[in-house]
């Protein structure tokens, strides 16, 4: 037997529970189901569950747009943004609408029949089940499910303790009273530094080279103070648009100005660890801010522990695993019962789905990138990836709009068909990287699997939220590029000239 809906929305993270809640709202005349590959809600939320696992962007702006976040902690841990999620299904009843154990292993699109049919196969029992559908709204993330990324480490095999890493944190682990070493330096590191520093006779968080650190309150005063003297929605939209635009300025001033906002950082580093600690070191990137994503530390909780002096900072390469730790190549050696690899993700393209077009597998790196959501020549399908500058729920929110805004338009003209293709002057355009001036490895790594950017628009991915606004949320649908059509028509692939 064979499901069709009118809209399939794969993932039930947030970009996936955002989409259906704008589908309900916008288009209710069109029908939807949102197909998750795991047994629960949440994507990133209810897969990760390393210690102290919580957002590093504020929940006004990581929340919904239509629902107000009204926990008391801005910066949340991940139950209490479960919590939110699950209540968001509820009380909108996109519940009614969520398949689990559900993965997408193929999406073939047939222009014959203005028609996607996806081949799925449950998680728990293994057998296949087609859906057919009009539109893809793909909101699967941006990294691999199956495994976190793992560089190769020389005399791994020799390390007589446990190796885990953050992506496959077993329940059990125990740490108590243990020696652990955190390889890197990112988002994830310094969270599982401060929330294991406790328990564990000693952590040090290991890193090849430092990243930018901002301490900032887990509570925000300008809401606490707004909750009480307006309803929770109407405060919620004041700090939200507050967050917004003082993020926006932030990064502004990091590309126009980034010494004043390099120095103004690290005498935040300076004041949280005090005079004798090696900032310049351990804590002194060598790229500017917001080339590579800024680690945010809720209430200075790293500081706090290496001031303690159960958590510390060491700056140097490995030179190889031990039996009893790892040796580095100053020559010193760090002993640990516990190595924890918080060395990153594997970004993915359209959540391992392998598309079809009329027969034609799509190789996305010969693709040119529409507003950074959609695909040259790949009909009826648009993808959500989020800012790496801002909260990713800010461009969820354009792109679930956007689709809405694209059915309705389909539906005004009686057309069937959306395609973004390329004109005749669009044929010429240099290429250039789907995300730029961004130095972090996890995107370098795939940089050449994904889709070009243009030297114009609409082909471009912009990553700006305020111009995004204008581009994506205020200007019409049909500007010349996304073609819309009414009765099947041979499609003519151009995304590799």
């Amino acid at each position: 037997m064979t499901t069709h809906v009118d809209v399939v929305i794969v993932g039930a993270g947030i970009s996936g529970i955002g989409s259906a809640y704008h589908l309900q709202t916008m288009c209710p005349d069109r029908s939807y189901l949102i197909v998750e590959g795991r047994s629960d809600i949440g994507g990133t939320w209810d897969l990760f569950r390393y210690p102290g696992i919580r957002s590093d962007s504020d929940m006004h702006t990581l929340g919904f747009s239509f629902k107000p976040w009204t926990e008391a902690k801005a910066i949340a841990d991940a139950p209490s943004i479960m919590k939110y999620l699950r209540e968001t299904v509820s009380e909108y009843g996109i519940d009614r609408n969520i398949r689990f154990d559900t993965l997408v292993k193929k999406a073939e699109w047939s222009t014959e029949t203005s028609t996607w049919t996806l081949t799925t196969q449950r998680a728990d029992t293994g057998e296949y089940e087609d859906i057919t559908c009009n539109f893809i709204h793909m909101c699967a993330g941006y990294y691999s499910y199956k495994e976190g990324f793992t560089p190769h480490f020389e005399g791994r095999e020799k390390f007589q303790g446990t190796i885990v890493h953050p992506q496959e944190w077993p329940e059990d682990l125990d740490y108590s009273g243990k020696k652990v070493v955190v390889i890197g330096s990112g988002a994830t590191a310094v969270t599982i530094v401060p929330a294991m520093a406790d328990k564990a006779e000693h952590i040090t968080m290991l890193q090849r080279s430092p990243t930018y650190v901002v301490s900032r309150p887990d509570h925000d005063p300008i809401n606490d103070f707004l909750r009480k003297i307006l309803p929770d929605r109407v405060a919620y939209s004041v700090v939200r648009k507050k967050n917004t635009l003082l993020g926006s300025f932030f990064y502004n001033r990091t590309r126009t100005q980034p010494d004043k906002i390099k120095a103004k950082i690290l005498g935040g580093v300076r004041k949280g660890l005090g005079p004798d600690f090696d900032v310049d070191t351990h804590f002194t990137p060598t790229y500017n801010p917001w080339d590579q994503r800024l680690c945010l530390i809720p209430n200075g909780d790293l500081f706090a522990a290496i001031n303690s002096g159960k958590a510390s900072v060491v700056t140097d390469h490995i030179d190889t695993f031990t039996e009893s730790g790892i040796r580095l190549q100053s020559g010193d050696e760090i002993a640990a019962d516990i190595i924890v690899t918080a060395t990153g993700l594997n970004l993915v393209t359209l959540g391992e789905v392998e598309i079809e077009v009329d027969g034609r597998t799509i190789d996305f790196a010969d693709t040119w990138t529409y507003r950074g959501m959609a695909y040259s020549d790949v009909p009826n399908l648009v993808s959500t990836f989020g800012y790496i500058n801002a909260s990713w729920t800010l461009r969820a929110d354009l792109v679930s709009t956007y689709v809405c805004k694209l059915l309705n338009h389909m539906r005004a003209t009686h057309t069937v068909q959306a395609t973004p293709r390329l004109r005749a002057e669009d044929r010429t355009m240099t290429p250039r990287p789907w995300i730029e001036n961004f130095s972090a490895g996890y995107m370098q790594r795939v940089m050449d699997k994904m889709p070009k950017q243009g030297d114009r628009e609409p082909w471009t991915n912009p990553q700006r939220y305020e111009l995004e606004k204008k581009i994506i949320g205020k200007q019409p649908v049909d500007d010349g590029v996304m073609t819309f059509s009414k009765a099947p028509s041979k499609i003519t692939v151009s995304a590799g000239e």
